[in-house]
């Protein structure tokens, strides 16, 4: 494979690795899958938020035994989560997990036309403000984190960031278990100097249905148990 854009990072961590060769395997029933999505989740977004977030000190507080210290925080602390409906969800509590704090966890729904491959978007429920609203809750995230298992053709994920680049984020971090090589080429087009890319694994291509081979199957009808339907 040719080497990929600046703003692409695949994961090198040798136990990640390992996770996703056993997320492939058709032998990984649903309950495995969830666990690894997770495990998998978990590793990344350390990774990414590793180079996306700032350390920065707020004030002080007391240990146990009365001693002052300096209280860490993270900058910018105005960050969201967006998953993309259904597959996505099966990240959201490692990326929770990760981050010191709650944050808002917003969601896309968007499902790929069988014909065309394109994206078609039924759901979203970002807060949409107005100029006179100042709360968080309304206000466009520093950094949202969008959170997709599979980047095959890259068609959905580069919906997803004009979404967000239209509500106003000043930052997206793309977090993908597994992409295609093609996939990342274009999603790495779509806003080059605003997102950077972290994914777990990369694949040659994908098939002519849009799926990546060998892939990992459609992600969300595993971990649904709707094979079929």
């Amino acid at each position: 494979m040719s080497s990929l854009p600046s703003n692409v990072h695949v994961a090198q961590h040798p136990c990640l690795r390992a996770k996703v060769s056993q997320l492939r395997s058709q032998q990984t029933g649903a309950r495995d899958a969830k666990r690894l999505i997770h495990e998998i989740s978990t590793m990344l977004g350390y990774e990414a938020l590793a180079s996306s977030l700032e350390p920065t000190q707020q004030g002080t507080d007391q240990s146990p035994l009365g001693y002052e210290f300096p209280v860490d925080s993270i900058s910018p602390s105005h960050v969201s989560l967006v998953p993309i409906l259904r597959s996505g969800l099966s990240m959201v509590d490692a990326l929770l997990s990760v981050l010191p704090d709650p944050v808002p966890v917003f969601h896309l729904g968007m499902y790929r036309e069988k014909t065309t491959l394109q994206p078609v978007e039924y759901y979203n429920n970002l807060p949409y403000h107005s100029a006179t609203t100042t709360s968080q809750q309304t206000t466009p995230s520093d950094i949202a984190i969008l959170l997709d298992p599979i980047i095959a053709t890259g068609a959905t994920a580069s919906a997803a960031i004009d979404t967000l680049k239209d509500w106003g984020v000043k930052r997206i971090v793309v977090c993908s278990v597994l992409a295609s090589h093609e996939g990342l080429e274009k999603v790495s087009r779509v806003w080059s100097e605003g997102v950077q890319i972290w994914v777990g694994a990369v694949d040659p291509g994908t098939d002519a249905k849009g799926m990546i081979k060998p892939g990992l199957g459609d992600v969300g009808d595993r971990l649904f148990l709707t094979i079929g339907k």
